[in-house]
């Protein structure tokens, strides 16, 4: 179900330069991770799953990866420690959704980042709040990857999304591959459907994770990478 197009060159990071900004994320105050690479000309903010939060080893693994191919990447926490006592809280979609698009407006006001194109990951429910603040944030957000997510909780958001997305899941999934080809049909603009073969939702197999970063690579190379070259953006 992938787009047939030449992959564009991806970013790179070759004197392995960064920098690490241990951050606020206002006005809630989440804590948060900012890595800046020399040269990144994009970010990528993570949001993720229930029971996680910023030190997923999984995440944290994606964005080390990006970040050696130049991506800067922001991981937080989605809700305070407080609110994490309340079970409710880590599937309220559109709280989550509400401090992802919060994020992305505070990276806005950073002196850094300013107007660098943005791209969001979500896991599990974090998929979901990604696409739904995407859907609120228009083009302010480029691209949205989804590692083994759950993006029929977005609900009506699916059909207001035309910001380029790529949904990973994994082949021994079962249930959440099916939500994952329904949500799939919804999603108005760019998109792609990449099925690791044997992986399940952690992607723990030995290289299923390693999969999950090539596709996630590539896509926001694709959709993140020309717009900050001043080259042609997504729908041109």
């Amino acid at each position: 179900m992938s787009r047939s197009a030449p992959d564009p060159p991806q970013e790179s990071n070759p004197a392995g330069r960064l920098e690490v900004r241990e951050v606020r994320i206002t006005p809630a105050g989440l804590p948060g991770t900012l890595r800046i690479p020399h040269g990144a000309r994009s970010v990528v903010l993570f949001a993720h799953g229930s029971g996680s939060s910023r030190f997923s080893p999984r995440n944290m693994a994606v964005a080390e990866a990006l970040n050696e191919r130049g991506f800067a990447t922001l991981l937080f926490d989605l809700l305070s420690a407080a609110e994490e006592t309340k079970r409710a809280n880590v599937f309220d979609i559109p709280l989550l959704a509400g401090r992802l698009a919060g994020a992305v407006e505070w990276l806005g006001r950073d002196p850094w980042a300013g107007q660098k194109p943005i791209g969001l990951f979500g896991a599990s429910t974090g998929a979901a709040a990604a696409l739904v603040a995407a859907a609120s944030l228009g083009e302010r957000v480029r691209a949205i990857v989804s590692r083994g997510g759950r993006p029929d909780l977005a609900d009506g958001a699916l059909d207001q999304i035309c910001t380029p997305a790529l949904l990973i899941v994994g082949g021994a999934d079962y249930g959440v591959i099916e939500l994952n080809r329904e949500a799939f049909e919804r999603l108005r603009g760019p998109k792609a459907l990449e099925i690791v073969p044997g992986a399940s939702h952690l992607f723990p197999e030995p290289g299923a994770l390693d999969a999950v970063i090539a596709h996630a690579a590539r896509w926001f190379a694709r959709y993140l990478i020309p717009v900050a070259a001043g080259g042609a953006g997504p729908g041109s």
